[in-house]
């Protein structure tokens, strides 16, 4: 693929260098204005520019797919009409749908609750080869059960272990985790869509405007806004807790949608580079399989002799060839034997003939018969 078709490096490290957090203990939030768009101005540049990350994740997704080594976790976390939605629909448009997949997390069910916090994710995550999205994630156990603390009581955790220490242990298990991911061979990238309490505010006004948006519309999403303050704090102590090297979070900029989404996608294409993919190399054996095949295909019967076959299919094509020449050894036996038999019944009737030949008088004036005829040779 031309680097012309991606992102450039240059514009990489503009849109996405000041916004990922890999250390997050002088983090804050303050930092990061939601109106943000590093200078760039025009929707119309930057929609192009997310175009051409578009092409460049659909390339580098086809070969993590087929090198089958890395698996790619991407989280999604934000206040309600931030934009989750959008960014996974205009970001992973050219994604092929078989190598990805995603997933959102709502209230916890009753099965749910009957496991650790981080079951219902765990056993949603991706496979090698494959992209894995969660909207939401296990990071809500220490965002909305933080700001509602009352949460616990109805998540089935014995009471002496409801501490005031119970958010600290949350960050440790989580950091942990994502630590275990990254040494099996996973690729951890953590979208935080911060937007402002103003522009949420027009934008649900925008959707009660609207009748085709109503659906996404709950009364429960102007409640959330009373505890803005408590929200922002708690997102604040997540980025501080759990940014990291292997799990770096992402502040995205979410007042202008069309510059979140071009982080996004920024941030996937670097994260992508940086595993150099490659589709995978066959060997010498491989390669003349290939050509013979190529050749069967092509009718070329002057090909060279037939592509090495594996060890297990040279084991039973062994075994039908062994099998074959006892089975013809054992019909040449009994074939033999009939014919044994055939001749010593014919010569037994032979000599009978000739008894009972010897025994009738030929007829008058006629000739001898054939037994006698042949007795007399």
């Amino acid at each position: 693929m031309a680097s012309d078709d991606r992102i450039s490096r240059k514009d990489l490290e503009r849109y996405v260098t000041p916004f990922r957090v890999t250390d997050g203990r002088k983090f804050r939030l303050a930092d990061v204005d939601p109106r943000d768009t590093r200078g760039l101005k025009s929707k119309e540049q930057g929609e192009a520019m997310l175009q051409r990350g578009v092409a460049a994740l659909a390339d580098l997704q086809e070969k993590l797919y087929a090198q089958d080594q890395w698996g790619v976790l991407l989280i999604f976390q934000a206040m309600d009409a931030a934009g989750k939605d959008g960014a996974i629909k205009h970001v992973m448009s050219g994604i092929n749908p078989q190598g990805c997949q995603v997933f959102s997390f709502k209230a916890p069910s009753n099965e749910e609750l009957d496991h650790d916090f981080m079951w219902r994710t765990t056993k949603n995550l991706p496979e090698r080869g494959r992209i894995g999205i969660f909207n939401r994630s296990y990071y809500e156990e220490v965002l909305v059960v933080r700001v509602h603390p009352q949460i616990l009581g109805g998540q089935k955790v014995p009471a002496p272990l409801v501490t005031k220490d119970i958010w600290q242990e949350r960050f440790e298990d989580i950091a942990a985790f994502e630590r275990y991911l990254a040494r099996q061979g996973y690729v951890i990238l953590k979208f935080f869509l911060h937007v402002s309490k103003e522009e949420q505010q027009a934008r649900f006004l925008a959707r009660l405007d609207e009748p085709e948006k109503h659906w996404k519309f709950s009364v429960s999403d102007v409640k959330e806004r009373e505890h803005w303050k408590q929200y922002m704090a708690a997102y604040e102590d997540v980025i501080r807790h759990t940014a990291t090297r292997h799990a770096p979070w992402v502040v995205v900029p979410a007042d202008r949608k069309w510059f979140a989404r071009l982080v996004v996608a920024a941030a996937i294409q670097d994260a992508l580079e940086s595993l150099e993919l490659r589709f995978p190399t066959v060997d010498a054996a491989k390669a003349h399989e290939l050509a013979s095949a190529r050749a069967q295909l092509q009718g070329n019967s002057a090909a060279g002799p037939a592509a090495p076959v594996t060890a297990a299919a040279d084991e039973r094509t062994g075994g039908r060839q062994k099998k074959d020449k006892g089975k013809d050894k054992g019909e040449k036996r009994g074939k033999r034997k009939k014919d044994r038999k055939e001749k010593e019944k014919k010569g037994r009737g032979d000599r009978k003939s000739k008894k009972a030949a010897k025994r009738e008088p030929a007829p008058p004036g006629g000739e001898p018969t054939a037994a006698a005829a042949s007795d007399e040779d």
